[in-house]
């Protein structure tokens, strides 16, 4: 019998130039004295705040128990695969880039930093800019940030509630201000600073340049339309080589069979609304806005009871191999 069950995992507050004093409308009635720009849900040192583990970090588990914690699908065991967070963009981010697997190896590191972003909202006119505009080359980025206009070669593009992104590694990106952005990517914190509009940070411009691609798959997510049953609302967002999530509208209890999933670990994380995530044998836990709730490869089936209603997203690890999702400006 596994000592895992549905871990609650306490959010960790980052504070980031770019960021706010106010986290609403996903945490209403926290209040902070610096600029938080980050709400790390899953990182290696999010720890968990229900039952027995309660205090251990992601890091200790996935040394402790390996594969059924993680599933076979990660490709360590002993590293938990996926890292979500909430971001809040007050400002303007630094234009930055992740390295691909390839780039990321290239200079140590076991695997690079792909990502998508979920818009859980947004004002009228909130953008971001991702990728290069069509022709522009490395050098000709390169020389635009010398000249302090590097983000006049960026593709800015307007971005809507319940819209996904794809952030392929090698993408020159950046976000603007008045969006929140739930965050899925692979389990790293490798990020190259290439422009930082005259803040007093350090740039990365060589590791950065070197890792910047000037071709590639990133954009707005192209999916297929939401299923409907007995209420409950179902929307597949995207599956893609590192990561597949789908949201979940539920107004009625849902039953989530192990099948496929128990190769995985899945993550929950509520951007509306509140509900208790059930399996025999275990204490309920509840999924309030803001909240992630960690399901354990090695547990079957579960549920999820609206308390009226609850809106989440369903991240995990696939459990085969899939191509880029198709994706558009």
């Amino acid at each position: 019998m596994s000592e895992l069950y549905p871990l609650l995992m306490t959010p960790a507050f980052d504070p980031r130039p770019w960021g706010t004093l106010d986290l609403s409308p996903i945490y209403t009635n926290q209040r902070f004295e610096e600029k938080i720009g980050e709400a790390w849900l899953t990182g290696d040192a999010c720890k968990v705040a229900n039952g027995p583990l309660r205090g251990k970090s992601l890091a200790e588990l996935s040394t402790q128990f390996g594969r059924e914690l993680v599933g076979e699908a990660a490709r360590d065991p002993s590293r938990f695969p996926l890292l979500l967070k909430f971001l809040f963009p007050h400002e303007k981010l630094s234009v930055q880039v992740h390295p691909d697997d390839e780039a990321a190896r290239r200079v140590g590191e076991p695997w690079g930093k792909t990502e998508c972003w979920y818009v859980a909202h947004a004002k009228p006119g909130a953008q971001i800019g991702l990728g290069l505009k069509a022709g522009v080359t490395r050098e000709q980025f390169e020389k635009a940030i010398q000249e302090n206009r590097a983000e006049d070669l960026l593709n800015w593009i307007n971005v809507f509630p319940g819209e996904m992104i794809y952030v392929a590694g090698g993408t020159v990106h950046t976000l603007g201000p008045n969006s929140i952005i739930v965050e899925t990517q692979q389990q790293s914190d490798t990020t190259y600073r290439l422009y930082d509009y005259g803040r007093p940070r350090e740039l990365h411009l060589k590791q950065g340049l070197a890792a910047v691609k000037e071709n590639v798959k990133s954009g707005k997510v192209v999916r297929p339309a939401p299923t409907q049953v007995n209420g409950n609302r179902q929307a597949a967002l995207i599956a893609a080589p590192y990561f597949s999530v789908e949201m979940f509208e539920l107004k009625e209890p849902y039953q989530f069979q192990a099948g496929s999933d128990k190769s995985s670990v899945q993550i929950l994380v509520a951007v509306e609304g509140c509900g208790v995530v059930e399996t025999d044998g275990t204490e309920p836990v509840t999924l309030a806005k803001g909240d992630a709730v960690v399901i354990p490869a090695s547990i079957g089936d579960f549920r999820v009871r609206p308390q009226w209603a609850v809106e989440f997203l369903k991240a995990k690890v696939p459990g085969k191999n899939l191509p880029e999702p198709m994706t558009r400006m």
